[in-house]
């Protein structure tokens, strides 16, 4: 029987989550299709991502750089539409025409487009941690209602859909599970001394021993905030308190997460440290396909390792925990003002080591407030951000 295609549209398609799930894709022709690809600013990966899978629309954040794209494309008779700004990102995650949405834009920018697809009942492969830290349960209210599938992507986050108990839908709560262990690489300075993380460079936070990402989310990796916003994360995905989600320090990746049950068992789900590996899980779910991953090699690995993490190491750890407990828009303020402390570090304005201390500032000035609509996240957003930046342009802390 032959199998009907689904069509894609993939958020964020020129960084590393959307450069893998268009492998994965472009290896099952017969079963999926690519809708709409939309990038920053990136015109020339862009067009020859255009070129190669053949969209009908492509979406830039300009209107200028979306005039060149169709300046290229036309000069080589790509039928491909190029539209420009944040409603046209929404306008392609929510067409009738889409089954699936790769939900992979890094940062706040994601947010708006990736509600818009839980909003139209499509399957939701989720790689942008924003949507749910800083609007989760208005986030999953919007998924439940509209009958949208969410599927997560982060690796640890995957690891642990396929370790829960079989049907397991939200909550684990009433189920056998007594903990969720999400674990992490640590970084490239896990075994650092502290004193000398003053001294780290932009290109040295980027250098991460085990994975291939952007310098945004491999700076949030070597802080380990990129761990704390997937403690957050996994709490609404998998409806698990705080107290129940611990983190677990494993160098060498090879094990993306663990569920462990009350009778003493520990499920575990391993791999090569290679994104296309869930992406294709999430594609094909309940399926399997193949991903063009390598099989894993435990022999080659030899052996693995765990630590508990060290919140005086890893400070930004400590605050999104915090800020978990304390909900509401403290998550959504958590996020802002560490996208504008990541981005002064990447600019030369600001230590690695004060990264915390902005996160903290911010966090401590602004208080909290109910999620009950997304206008509130945005201005939370927008305060923390004006916030964050007022503390870097005077140095207040």
């Amino acid at each position: 029987m032959t199998q009907e295609k689904k069509f894609i549209t993939v958020l964020g398609a020129t960084g590393s989550i959307g450069v893998s799930t268009l492998d994965v894709v472009a290896r099952h022709p017969e079963r999926y299709g690519v809708f709409a690809l939309t990038a920053h600013r990136q015109v020339d990966k862009l067009f020859e991502q255009c070129v190669r899978h053949r969209p009908a629309y492509a979406v830039l954040d300009r209107v200028e750089d979306a005039q060149r794209l169709q300046g290229l494309l036309d000069g080589v008779a790509c039928c491909t539409e190029v539209l420009a700004g944040a409603d046209s990102l929404v306008a392609v995650a929510s067409a009738p025409e889409v089954d699936m949405v790769m939900a992979a834009i890094v940062g706040a920018a994601g947010l708006v487009p990736t509600l818009a697809a839980a909003r139209c009942g499509k399957r939701v492969l989720l790689a942008n941690k924003e949507a749910l830290v800083m609007s989760g349960a208005l986030f999953m209210r919007e998924v439940a209602a509209n009958g949208a599938v969410l599927l997560p992507i982060d690796s640890e986050h995957n690891a642990i859909f396929q370790a829960l108990p079989a049907g397991f839908r939200q909550g684990v709560d009433g189920t056998a599970v007594t903990r969720i262990l999400l674990t992490a690489s640590g970084g490239p300075f896990r075994c650092k001394p502290v004193e000398e993380l003053a001294a780290v460079t932009p290109d040295m936070a980027c250098a991460h021993p085990n994975w291939v990402m952007g310098r945004k989310i491999s700076v949030d990796s070597a802080t380990m905030m990129n761990k704390g916003l997937e403690v957050i994360e996994a709490h609404w995905l998998f409806g698990a308190p705080a107290d129940r989600i611990e983190v677990v320090i494993h160098p060498e990746s090879v094990i993306h997460s663990m569920v462990a049950y009350v009778d003493g068992s520990v499920l575990a789900q391993l791999g090569n440290p290679d994104m296309r590996t869930p992406i294709a899980h999430a594609l094909a779910y309940p399926e399997r396909i193949d991903a063009g991953v390598k099989p894993l090699d435990l022999f080659a690995v030899g052996q693995l390792n765990f630590e508990r993490p060290d919140f005086k190491r890893f400070p930004c750890l400590a605050l999104a925990y915090q800020a978990l407990e304390t909900g509401g828009t403290a998550p959504a303020v958590l996020n802002a003002a560490n996208e504008v402390a990541v981005a002064s570090f990447l600019d030369g304005g600001l230590r690695f080591d004060r990264i915390a201390d902005v996160i903290a500032a911010t966090l401590n000035a602004i208080e909290a407030r109910s999620v009950d609509s997304l206008d509130v996240v945005l201005d939370a957003d927008r305060q923390a951000r004006l916030l964050a930046t007022n503390f870097l342009r005077h140095s207040c802390l």
